[in-house]
């Protein structure tokens, strides 16, 4: 999960990096900043605590920005972004949120997002964008060149961002701000918890039911402690929330998608809604609805290894008889499977789920199968 900081840059801090180094959390560089991979207690515990109650994610390192539409009009503002995405925002819900990608011209997905509606009064018009650490500067810039004269992109660098995730987690939210417990999945609100203003929705990137909860960068720690003082409720690192998302078979940018892959062959044709997928207007479209019609070339599949051994990003996928067709973008050991899970692309003719393939591992094949996704249940609320 580390990333190499540039040298030149020094690595930034979330508004909780001094609640990790209390924690005893062990730091380390990732996205330009210096985050938790793991407390004391460690990977494997912090996986299966957030499987079983509720684990808390510091995520302030995403990037959070408001797009305004200047006559207050939320079809403008819809239509703006969707030049730039193929997700249908004009029918979102106040309040509602969606999952989409920045797309390139050719298709290629620029950066995964979470896009939502605001519903709160006097914020018509206002799109509400969650974006990845490592790229958000390079997304802001792309948004802005691109938008139409009457609105604008708000980057919100004064936000903390967290997420609450686990079976406990409603339980614990409904606790602290009792119209949480009834937010539906990828929907949102504005909330006060112990008097402090948070916007939440009910979504996450581990599989199970949870919340991400974004509040004022100088309300945080309090935040932070309130939450961590419930017995359900424990810290949870940088590389539990890989290994739970891995499990979850959820797409992590610069490994699993980038700018080479499209939303089709990376199976996430169920993010581009009816009107888009007919309609176009978007990035790429024509790539797009090619895909759809004629199916990728390659496409994202789960991998099941054999025995223990995990096999990891970049080792080469190939037939038993020896023919290369793919590679694997994301791998490692699932506590949840208990045994190695991966995930990568392979040519379509060998995608079928239960297709024995070998994952190369240090030069030796690793017996595998084409499995399907995810490899733990989603347990979302719905």
């Amino acid at each position: 999960m580390a990333e190499p900081a540039r040298a030149d840059e020094p690595l930034l801090k979330t508004p909780l990096h001094g609640e990790h180094v209390a924690l005893g959390a062990r730091m380390v560089p990732f996205a330009g900043y210096d985050m938790p991979v793991q407390y004391p207690t460690g990977i494997l515990t912090e996986h299966n605590w957030t499987r079983e109650h509720a684990g808390l994610f510091d995520v302030s390192h995403m990037g959070q920005a408001f797009l305004v539409a200047e006559d207050k009009s939320h079809e403008t503002v819809a239509k703006a972004f969707e030049a730039l995405i193929p997700a249908d925002v004009l029918n979102l819900k106040p309040n509602q949120q969606r999952y989409s990608q920045l797309l390139a011209d050719d298709g290629g997905i620029l950066d995964d997002l979470m896009v939502t509606r605001v519903g709160a009064p006097g914020h018509e018009g206002w799109l509400y964008l969650v974006v990845n650490a490592s790229m958000k500067d390079a997304d802001y810039a792309h948004i802005q060149a691109r938008l139409p004269a009457g609105v604008t992109l708000n980057r919100k660098d004064n936000l903390a961002l967290m997420a609450l995730q686990g079976p406990s987690a409603a339980a614990v939210m409904a606790e602290k701000a009792p119209e949480a417990a009834e937010l539906a999945f990828m929907m949102s609100a504005d909330v006060q918890i112990d008097g402090i203003w948070c916007h939440i929705s009910r979504s996450g990137y581990t599989g199970e039911d949870g919340y991400e909860i974004s509040c004022h960068d100088k309300d945080s720690a309090a935040l932070w402690r309130s939450l961590l003082a419930h017995p359900e409720v424990k810290p949870i690192g940088l590389g539990a929330r890989d290994s739970l998302r891995l499990e979850a078979g959820l797409c992590l940018y610069g490994h699993d998608i980038d700018t080479t892959t499209s939303p089709i062959e990376a199976g996430l044709i169920w993010s581009i809604q009816k009107r888009r997928r007919e309609e176009g207007g978007f990035p790429g479209a024509e790539r797009v609805q090619r895909e759809i019609k004629d199916g990728a070339g390659r496409v994202r599949v789960g991998l099941k290894p054999e025995g223990r051994a995990p096999a990891r990003e970049g080792s080469v996928i190939v037939t038993p008889d020896g023919r290369e067709v793919g590679v694997v973008t994301s791998g490692g050991f699932g506590p949840t499977v208990n045994g190695p899970v991966a995930m990568g692309y392979v040519a379509r003719d060998v995608s079928a789920i239960g297709t024995d393939v070998h994952l190369m591992v240090r030069g030796k094949p690793i017996p595998a199968k084409i499995a399907a996704m995810p490899f733990a249940p989603h347990r979302y609320k719905r």
